[in-house]
Parts: C-alpha cells; structure tokens; sequence
C-alpha cells in the first residue's frame, strides 16, 4: 500500500509557474512510478507526466511538452511537477497517482493509488 498526497496548487495568472508537490507514504517509494494526470470540469482525466522508479525515464503529453517537467526525490518520498508558461488550458484539479508497474505510463488504469488533487487555476 500507498498513499499520496499532492500539495502546491493555487491562482495564477498565465505565464506565471507553480511547483506541484506529491508526497508518498512507504519505504518502498523507490519501486514505484508515478504519474501526473489533470481533470478539468466536464472532461475526463488525462494525462499530464509521469517518471520512472528511478527518475532517468520521463514521459509527457504533447500540451505540456517543453514548459512542464517531472521529477522525483526518493529520499524525501516526493515527485514534482515544475510548470511554466502556465496557460488557461492548464486549468484543472491535478493528480498524483502511483503504480509498481512500469508500462503504458500514460494510461490511467496502470495506476494503483491515486491521491485527492490539488486545483491549479490560472486566470486569462
């Protein structure tokens, strides 16, 4: 078992950055993946990131590639996501989500446990 705990959401005006924070419960944080999805009102939930077990592998949707990156601590039980050049579109609750398995990183039934959201708004 696993929990997590996304932090760090807020009002932003677009152009603006925030740091997102996912803190995992559990000695064995290393061994899972994690991923970073969005849900806006009236949408289903997509994909925004997601990182390897050990931090070297990366994946991103296309809306966000080259402003958002995603990184982990495992010394802190802690993922990140760093987003710039925030834009409206990036409205939505986000998501922190982990799997032990390290396959189809983008899909939402890869993931295991999932955390309670925080809400990123930014303003037009």
């Amino acid at each position: 078992q696993v929990q997590v705990v996304e932090s760090g959401g807020g009002l932003v005006q677009a152009g603006d950055s925030l740091r997102l924070s996912c803190a995992a419960s559990g000695r064995t944080f290393s061994n899972y993946a994690m991923g970073w999805f969005r849900q806006a009102p009236g949408n289903e939930r997509e994909f925004v990131a997601a990182i390897g077990y050990s931090g070297v592998s990366t994946y991103y949707a296309d809306s966000v590639k080259g402003r958002f990156t995603i990184s982990r601590d495992n010394a802190k039980n802690t993922v990140y996501l760093q987003m710039n050049s925030l834009k409206p579109e990036d409205t939505a609750v986000y998501y922190c989500a982990a799997t032990m398995r390290g396959l189809r990183l983008s899909e939402t039934y890869e993931y295991d446990y999932w955390g309670q959201g925080t809400q990123v708004t930014v303003s037009s």
